[in-house]
């Protein structure tokens, strides 16, 4: 655990504020005219899921707290968790699903992803840039409505609606971006 100015600190990091967890979401450091630097930050309480917007000044400190990333195979989700387990150990690590609210239209069964542990716990999930789902639900494209780069709204494995080409029908497998929620092509 390291005490560190905001000017230190980067989005993804875990901090101690106000007794709680909490993964950073943004951090900028701003300077308006004629005025003193301040530090505008939103964190995510890991225990609450809750989003929090703090505005510091720039000497302000906090503890950043060391962690580490496995390796786990998605297997389940119930009662408000989402269980994944350790290929080697076959240990279980449930996360509750309001600490992965970011994360949750791209977490398929099955799938293997990046956990971030702190203190030997498991928090949150670090998304790939980029996932393969299957479409399970695509209406049919209209005929004529092709001018320009025309586009429909289709249904993931996962539930998330993601816009598509129209040529995209049920059943096939697709990228899309974990950043925005984007077509990326067919798989």
């Amino acid at each position: 655990m390291a005490n560190t100015t905001v000017n230190n600190i980067k989005r993804k990091n875990i901090i101690r504020y106000n007794n709680d967890l909490c993964l950073v979401l943004e951090c900028q450091v701003r300077t308006p005219p004629n005025n003193a630097s301040y530090c505008q930050m939103e964190l995510r309480s890991l225990a609450s899921g809750r989003v929090i917007p703090v505005r510091t000044n720039i000497g302000a400190s906090f503890d950043v707290l060391e962690n580490s990333i496995k390796q786990l195979e998605l297997l389940y989700q119930a009662d408000g968790n989402y269980v994944f387990s350790d290929a080697e150990t076959f240990e279980e690590y449930p996360i509750s699903a309001a600490s992965l609210k970011d994360s949750e239209g791209f977490l398929v069964e099955g799938q293997t992803y990046d956990i971030l542990f702190v203190e030997e716990k498991p928090i949150t999930v670090n998304l790939p840039a980029a996932i393969e789902v299957k479409v399970t639900e695509a209406p049919p494209a209209v005929k004529g409505n092709t001018s320009g780069n025309a586009q429909k709204a289709v249904t993931i494995e996962t539930g998330l609606t993601v816009m598509v080409p129209l040529f995209i029908a049920e059943g096939e497998v697709i990228r899309i971006s974990t950043e925005d929620k984007s077509y990326l092509g067919r798989a």
